[in-house]
């Protein structure tokens, strides 16, 4: 199973260790060029600051190479900047995005750098209640869901991991964590879309 880890700016390096740990079957490739995408089968979207990714993803023409990925039923998860990429909507201030997974979003929406936090939670994975841990930073927070929209964590009321289909998205860091749950979801997921 090959998963791909967005590598253009932010924080894909801890991504690809976290993957790596998921299960010993994962190859995990950083992706510099849209065509780096073909014979992946899932991809993570990193956090960073999502201006700076999006001009980036443009310049690159990842934009609809990332279209066809989701079309095509390819897992994807986006992390903080990457959650803001793959919404429908994005606030403060409006901007492009992909549209992928039925949000609204609003950027830097906990405040500044220094209004970043850590916390500990509980996600619904896979039928099962588990702990999560979760790092903010600058980080989204997800103001709208679609009816097709499952949330599967929440913090303070808002929810911070949700799911549409084949789009993973959160609000915070997994990989800045010890706790593997978050990437072993997505690892899973990706192994169900390709039927192993």
């Amino acid at each position: 199973m090959r998963i791909g880890v967005l590598a253009l700016q932010g924080d894909f390096a801890r991504h690809a260790r976290a993957l790596a740990r998921c299960r010993g079957d994962i190859e995990v490739v950083e992706v510099r060029k849209p065509s780096e995408l073909a014979g992946l089968d899932g991809l993570v979207v990193p956090g960073g600051e999502s201006t700076t990714l999006l001009r980036l993803m443009e310049e690159w023409q990842f934009l609809p190479a990332l279209e066809k990925f989701h079309a095509e039923g390819r897992p994807l998860f986006g992390t903080c900047a990457g959650a803001i990429v793959l919404a429908r909507e994005v606030e403060n201030p409006r901007q492009l995005s992909l549209g992928l997974i039925d949000i609204g979003i609003e950027r830097n929406a906990y405040g500044r750098q220094r209004e970043s936090f850590e916390a500990a939670g509980e996600a619904l994975l896979a039928d099962r209640r588990v702990p999560i841990e979760m790092v903010f930073i600058r980080a989204p927070r997800i103001r709208s869901l679609g009816p097709g929209v499952q949330t599967l964590a929440s913090h303070g009321g808002d929810p911070v991991l949700v799911q549409e289909g084949s789009v993973l998205v959160g609000t915070f860091h997994p990989e800045l964590t010890e706790d593997q749950a978050v990437h072993q979801y997505f690892c899973d997921l990706v192994a169900r879309s390709r039927g192993r």
